[in-house]
């Protein structure tokens, strides 16, 4: 049986201050929860401070958004290194 995969997409709604205090929120209530795999997609802004709370748990990082190439003049873009740079798993 497959493990069941639960993401949540953040969209545009946190400030950085509002992200770290769900990520603390989500750490505390999915403490004792197995079986499940998780991940968060915090807004790009709060990605650096959500990927240091989560680092070694079990709640992954993901993006919201991200340009397929790896460089280059794309204004406003995001590549996929970068992300894996933060520590996003998921994008």
């Amino acid at each position: 049986m497959r493990k069941p995969f639960i993401a949540g997409n953040w969209k545009m709604n946190m400030t950085r201050a509002e992200a770290t205090d769900l990520a603390e929120g989500l750490l505390t209530a999915l403490a004792k929860v197995r079986d499940v795999d998780v991940a968060v997609c915090p807004p790009f802004t709060a990605l650096d401070c959500v990927a240091r709370l989560v680092a070694k748990t079990k709640i992954a990082l993901g993006a919201q958004n991200c340009y397929w190439e790896d460089k280059g003049a794309y204004t406003g873009e995001v590549s996929p290194p970068i992300l894996k740079e933060i520590g996003c798993r998921y994008c």
